[in-house]
C-alpha cells in the first residue's frame, strides 16, 4: 500500500492512539533499533545486489517512510537533533565533534583538552567543550522517564554535550530493559555499529557475501576494482546488521514482546563512503525509517511524506501520550499529538567536521536538493584523516592528483565550492549535474533558495559565528558552568527538590541505590517516611552540581 500523505492515514494514528490510551495498565513498549552510516540501501528500497529479509519483513509488516532524512551528515550533530528535537544550527551542536562524548561519562569522567589542534574559520584555537543549548531544552527521555517508563541507552550517546544523569535509567553497554520492573513499559535503544564507516576498513578481510559485478556503483566513482571491493564492502557490512536485526526479532518473539512493542528502525545519517558521510545533499541525509506496530496496523505501507530523524523524539513521545514541548522544532509523526502538517522540506548543515573546517546549508523537497556554500575556496573533496583509511578514498584522491579521472567521476574533485547547487534527483540521483544556472530551473532555485534562507533566520543560524567565539558565549571566558547544588524542603514527611540554575534537572538516589550510577529522576515531592536522599542537579552543557543530602529520622 502507498500512501502519499500522512494526513491519509489519520484512521490509523486514532487507532494507533486508542490502543495506547485504552490499555493504560500497558502501554507499548517503544524500541529503536539503530544503526550508523547507511542510506536506504536495501532490498525494502529497492535496491538490487543485496539481500536483507529481516528488514524487509519489518517493511512489510510496517510503515516504510521513503523520503526520511537527518539534519546532518555525520553522527554526533545528527544524534544531537535526535535526542533534542532540535535542528543543530539553533543550538550550536552543528560542528563535528565537540568533545569526547560518543559513550557516557559520570560527571566525575567528564573532561575536555584546550588543545586539540582543530581551528575555526578564523584560524583561532578550538578547545574541546560541551554544548550549551537554550535553558528550556532537555534529552526527550526525561519526558518519558517522568511518566513512568523505563529508559535505557545502549550504548552510543555522542549529543556534541556530556548525557545528563538524567536522561537514562540506564546508559552503556550493559544497559538493557530486562532490567526494569515487572509490567514497567520501556523505551529502549541499540545501537548497531557494524555499518558505520570504519568498518569498511576494519572488516576488509572478512569475506564479501554480495557480488560486486552486479551492485551499482554511483556516477562520482570511477569504476575501478578497488572501488567494486569497497562498495561491496558496505553492501555486505549492510546484510550483517540485517542479520542482526533478524535476532532481535526472534527474541522479541521468544520473549513474547514483538506484539506488545513499536519498533523503529533506523540509521544516523547517510554514508559511509565518500560524498556521502558527511555530505549535505541527498547522499548525506537520505536514510531508512521504518516503523512497525504489534498489530501490524497499515503494514506494507510506504509514506512519502518528508520526516526528518529530529521528529523521532516528539513522534515518541506522543505515542506514549506525552505531548511534545513547545520549542521542539520535531514534528509528531503518530500518536495523540501527531503533527496536522508534514514538514514542507527537510533542512541540512554541514560545518566543520573534526579537523577541516566547511559551512553548507541545504533544503530537499523530495525531490530537487539545493545547496548554498559559504566558504568557497576549498575543494569538494577536503582532506580528512579519518575517512582516507578507506583504501578506495586514498586510490581515487591519487587518480584525482594524477589527473586520469574525468566526467562524472571526477566532480567530487573539483577545486573549489560554487556559491550554489541545484540537482534533480529523478533526473539525477548522483547529484553531478548542477542545474543552478540552467535557465529552466530558476523558479525551483529561487523557491529553495529562498526557502533555506528563511529557516536560517528563523533558526538563528550559529554557523555564521566562528566556533572560537560561540565557546565563549556557552563557556564564559572559556569556563564551563556549574550548575547550582540542589535545595531540599520537607513537609509532613513529602520532600520537595529545586536548583536555582535555569533548565536544570534533578537526580537523586535513596536506599541501597545511594552510591550507585543508578539516578532516579525528579518530577516532583517524594514522601519518606525515614532515611536519607542524595541529589545533584544539572543542565545540559553545565557541569553536574555537587552531591547534597537530606537525612529524615
Amino acid at each position: 500500500m502507498k500512501v502519499k500523505h500522512l494526513k491519509y492515514i489519520l484512521f490509523f494514528t486514532l487507532l494507533v492512539t486508542y490502543s495506547l490510551q485504552g490499555s493504560a495498565q500497558k502501554p507499548y513498549n517503544i524500541l529503536w533499533l539503530s544503526c550508523e552510516d547507511i542510506g536506504p540501501i536495501m532490498s525494502a528500497y529497492g535496491t538490487s545486489g543485496i539481500e536483507t529479509p529481516n528488514i524487509d519483513r519489518l517493511a512489510k509488516e510496517g510503515i516504510l517512510f521513503s523520503k526520511a532524512y537527518a539534519t546532518v551528515g555525520v553522527c554526533a550533530p545528527s544524534r544531537s537533533s535526535i535526542i533534542t528535537g532540535m535542528y543543530p544550527i539553533s543550538i550550536g551542536a552543528h560542528n563535528m565533534r565537540t568533545g569526547d562524548h560518543w559513550g557516557f561519562h559520570t560527571p566525575e569522567e567528564e573532561h575536555y583538552e584546550t588543545c586539540i589542534k582543530v581551528k575555526d574559520k578564523t584560524g583561532r584555537n578550538v578547545p574541546q567543550y560541551s554544548v550549551v543549548p537554550p535553558a528550556e531544552v532537555r534529552c526527550f527521555t526525561e519526558y518519558l522517564r517522568a511518566a513512568g517508563y523505563f529508559c535505557t541507552n545502549n550504548a552510543k550517546c555522542d549529543y556534541q554535550f556530556n548525557c545528563p544523569i538524567t536522561a537514562w535509567d540506564e546508559v552503556g553497554n550493559d544497559a538493557h530493559y530486562q532490567h526494569r520492573a515487572k509490567e514497567q513499559p520501556f523505551f529502549a535503544v541499540f545501537n548497531h555499529g557494524i555499518t558505520h564507516e570504519s568498518q569498511i576498513w576494519k572488516r576488509q578481510s572478512e569475506p564479501l557475501t554480495v557480488d560486486t559485478n552486479v551492485i551499482r556503483i554511483p556516477d562520482y566513482y570511477a569504476n575501478i576494482p578497488v572501488v567494486r571491493r569497497d562498495v561491496g564492502r558496505k553492501y555486505a557490512n549492510i546484510e550483517e546488521l540485517d542479520a542482526q536485526i533478524g535476532e532481535w526479532l526472534q527474541k522479541l518473539e521468544e520473549e513474547d514482546l514483538l506484539d506488545r512493542t513499536i519498533i523503529f528502525f533506523w540509521s544516523d545519517h547517510g554514508g559511509p563512503l565518500l560524498r556521502q558521510k558527511r555530505a549535505v545533499g541527498n547522499s548525506g541525509l537520505r536514510v531508512p525509517l521504518i516503523v512497525r506496530f504489534p498489530d501490524k496496523i497499515q503494514a506494507g505501507t510506504v509514506v512519502d511524506d518528508i520526516v526528518s530523524l529530529m521528529d523521532l523524539g516528539p513522534t515518541v513521545l506522543s505515542l506514549a501520550g506525552i505531548q511534545p514541548p513547545d520549542y521542539m522544532h520535531g514534528k509528531a509523526f503518530f500518536g495523540s499529538y501527531k503533527a496536522e502538517n508534514a514538514h514542507p522540506y527537510a533542512f541540512g548543515s554541514a560545518d566543520r567536521f573534526d579537523e577541516h573546517t566547511q559551512m553548507s546549508r541545504s533544503v530537499l523537497d523530495g525531490r530537487y536538493v539545493y545547496i548554498r556554500n559559504y566558504l568557497l575556496d576549498q575543494p569538494y573533496t577536503y582532506p580528512l584523516y579519518y575517512r582516507e583509511q578507506i583504501e578506495m578514498t586514498r586510490e581515487l584522491i591519487t587518480l584525482n592528483q594524477q589527473g586520469q579521472l574525468s566526467g562524472d567521476a571526477s566532480y567530487i574533485f573539483q577545486q573549489s565550492l560554487p556559491r550554489e547547487e541545484l540537482y534533480d534527483l529523478e533526473h539525477d540521483p548522483d547529484e553531478v549535474h548542477n542545474l543552478a544556472n540552467h535557465p529552466d530551473y530558476q523558479d525551483k532555485l529561487e523557491e529553495l533558495r529562498n526557502a533555506l534562507c528563511q529557516w536560517q533566520l528563523e533558526m538563528n543560524d550559529k554557523g555564521f559565528i566562528p566556533e572560537h567565539d560561540l565557546v565563549h558565549l556557552m563557556w564564559p571566558n572559556g569556563i564551563q558552568p556549574k550548575t547550582a547544588a540542589v535545595r531540599f524542603t520537607t513537609e509532613n514527611r513529602y520532600v520537595s527538590m529545586t536548583c536555582a540554575t535555569p533548565g536544570a534537572s534533578i537526580a537523586y538516589q535513596k536506599d541501597n541505590n545511594i552510591g550507585t550510577n543508578l539516578w532516579e529522576l525528579y518530577s516532583g515531592p517524594i514522601i519518606l517516611k525515614k532515611g536519607k536522599i542524595v541529589a545533584r542537579a544539572v543542565r545540559i552543557g553545565y557541569q553536574t552540581s555537587a552531591i547534597n543530602e537530606i537525612i529524615v529520622h
